[in-house]
């Protein structure tokens, strides 16, 4: 009934929690689950959950904001992105948040390589006609126009993709929704200060929502500063429902179809 559209659990916190995870997404009618990849090095075990259940499907990307890992090539995105069950390129995209902090006082400029890095996923992903997993952060502007200049406009040729974990503007969204992108919400949605998502939430048409755990962080609400898991995707189905006075169901059902619809062959 629910899908999660975005998942890490190969991370320490969930992988050695799998059986109980996976009664516990059964038990909340939770039926799929996208395995999202954040560095080259993590891609066989992500993979080998999606080829182990069979509903789990898996991504090949790596984060934006991870260093001193495997520097990804177009070719190696092509390769695992061929690869069976693998349904997507991501997660990739911008992320500039606290740089001061964060990243030793580094400046906008000092981080071109993650423009190049994101300009390699996309292109990947054009060569292969699969969606990409956008991860942006205190760079929505560079996000976008990015988007834009690699070919990313909604047009012929276009792979179109998903922002996830959004808390981004109306603005941004809209934006999104121009260049053909899907809108992911996560537990951030339940979270009593986030009434701002929540006006986006019931902006955004639901012919193009997702709905996603990002676990294992960013648990919902009754379980927020607990390890998340995908069993608790209901929570945000809940939470847009309730914004958009409709009964849950219909969103349950709405989010599992645009699943089906942007990553081709999850329905298999």
């Amino acid at each position: 009934m629910f899908t999660d559209s975005h998942c890490h659990l190969t991370l320490p916190e969930l992988a050695d929690d799998l059986p109980r995870i996976r009664a516990a997404m059964a038990a909340a009618r939770v039926s799929r689950a996208l395995c999202i990849c954040t560095t080259l090095e993590e891609f066989e075990a992500v993979h080998s959950l999606a080829l182990r259940f069979d509903n789990f499907w898996a991504s090949v990307g790596v984060h934006p904001d991870n260093e001193d890992i495997a520097e990804p090539t177009i070719e190696d995105l092509v390769r695992r992105a061929a690869l069976p069950r693998v349904v997507a390129i991501g997660e990739t995209g911008l992320d500039y948040y606290q740089m001061e902090e964060r990243k030793g006082g580094r400046r906008v400029a000092d981080l071109e390589w993650q423009r190049d890095r994101f300009r390699v996923h996309i292109r990947a992903a054009r060569q292969m006609a699969k969606p990409l997993v956008i991860h942006t952060r205190s760079a929505s502007a560079d996000t976008l126009a990015i988007l834009k200049e690699e070919g990313e406009t909604g047009g012929a040729g276009a792979t179109g993709g998903v922002f996830h974990c959004f808390t981004e503007t109306a603005e941004v969204a809209r934006a999104a929704l121009d260049l053909g992108f899907y809108i992911s919400f996560s537990g951030i949605l339940t979270f009593k200060k986030a009434q701002d998502l929540r006006d986006v939430a019931a902006f955004v048409p639901l012919d193009r929502m997702l709905i996603e755990t990002d676990s294992p962080y960013l648990a919902p609400v009754p379980f927020r500063g607990k390890t998340n898991n995908p069993s608790y995707v209901p929570h945000v189905a809940a939470q847009i429902a309730l914004v958009r006075q409709l009964p849950i169901e219909a969103i349950a059902q709405a989010t599992s179809d645009n699943f089906e619809k942007l990553f081709k062959g999850v329905s298999a």
